[in-house]
């Protein structure tokens, strides 16, 4: 990636930029550039894709379009309705109790990181929402199952299949009690690697990590679980209205959804979903080596078999025989990475340290730069080389 930088008023051109940031996330350079040539006028239509109609029979197309490559590239069966809806995933945490929790009033969720534990934090307002999980602050591992604590009747049960925060991934799909429906948060690892849909009742997924810019989130859920919500949904969060509607029961994001239909095409160009999982696991690798090869001085606070292939939280010890991380060092190494244009690898405030996010556009080339840089920090700064 070749992009300007401004400093003090003036063009500074860096030779390389790697991003990875947490979301929104780098979007593919081939996409930006299709976004440069059609911005003022998108195909046969005259006018900018900013402002076309969502009735009009261009976006409509566009729309159907969209729809019909994410449900071939995950294979979904035909009795699941794709609906590209706005409110980012923060909004799923109350349309999903609201339309999925009537049956019983009680819900399972699995706690394992900030977004689920903010998901359940809103579902509590509509129903009995029992926690899976023990409580814990530290969020590095997903219990075993004989620690679990499922419900009998619960409606469904929730799980976030990666954490962005605190870089907790789940490796296999975790089997709900009984006629429960399983519902997950797929937002940072949607379409990195394959998925059987059939396997639950409803995902969903913001587009700004993995599939185009912040402003529409993917929501795929069975058909024979519209039209259950509660009566107190807003029509705007109710499946069946958007559902028979097609997504555009109110105004969408309309220019999210151009840029969502560009990288299903360059994910479909590029070898589809077992690429982009290969290429997700080679950029991971490339990453936990180092840290694993550090004798101590990169430290993943994640237990190995919960590592998150997307979101790779790091800390520094100067000193590996110390229990405290060195805070001092890590700003120094978000300062020194991004002079050398590895640009947004702090680690989030609640958390701290660094955080190295490998979304889709995040090429392995990307990876391996990062890997080098974090490699010779290491020789130039731990006390035992």
């Amino acid at each position: 990636m070749f992009r300007p930088e401004i400093s003090s008023g003036k063009l500074i051109i860096m030779s390389k930029i790697s991003y990875f940031a947490p979301g929104p996330a780098k979007i593919p350079d081939e996409v930006l550039n299709t976004i440069k040539e059609e911005l003022h006028c998108y195909k046969t239509s005259h006018v900018s894709i900013l402002e076309i109609s969502h009735r009009s029979a261009e976006f409509q197309a566009l729309n159907n379009s969209v729809q019909e490559k994410i449900r071939s590239i995950l294979s979904i069966p035909s009795n699941y309705k794709i609906l590209l809806l706005q409110g980012g995933g923060t909004t799923q945490f109350s349309s999903i109790p609201l339309n999925l929790i009537g049956s019983t009033g009680v819900a399972d969720y699995f706690v394992t990181g900030s977004w689920s534990a903010k998901a359940q934090k809103e579902a509590v307002k509509y129903g009995t929402i029992n926690a899976v999980l023990p409580k814990d602050s530290n969020f590095t591992s997903i219990p075993e199952q004989s620690k679990w604590n499922l419900s009998p009747n619960a409606a469904y049960t929730y799980y976030c299949s990666n954490e962005t925060i605190h870089g907790v991934q789940f490796h296999n799909i975790p089997s709900p009690n009984n006629s429960s429906i399983l519902v997950a948060d797929m937002t940072s690892d949607f379409m990195t690697r394959p998925i059987d849909v059939s396997k639950f009742g409803l995902i969903f997924a913001g587009a700004q990590k993995n599939i185009g810019c912040s402003g529409v989130t993917v929501v795929i859920v069975r058909e024979d679980l519209i039209g259950k919500a509660l009566p107190l949904t807003p029509a705007v969060l109710d499946y069946k209205v958007n559902a028979a509607e097609n997504s555009l029961y109110n105004t969408p994001a309309t220019f999210a959804v151009y840029v969502l239909d560009l990288v299903l095409d360059w994910i479909i160009k590029n070898g589809g979903i077992k690429t982009m999982e290969a290429k997700s696991i080679e950029k991971s690798s490339l990453i936990y080596n180092v840290i694993d090869k550090s004798n101590g001085f990169y430290n993943s606070p994640v237990v190995v078999d919960g590592r998150s292939r997307n979101n790779i939280p790091v800390r520094i010890k100067s000193n590996p025989a110390s229990d405290q991380f060195d805070e001092a060092l890590e700003k120094v190494f978000i300062s020194q990475s991004e002079k050398n244009g590895l640009l947004s690898l702090k680690g989030h405030r609640s958390v701290g340290g660094i955080r190295v996010s490998l979304y889709n556009a995040v090429t392995v080339d990307d990876a391996r730069r990062l890997s080098v840089f974090m490699e010779e920090f290491r020789k130039n700064n731990a006390l035992s080389k």
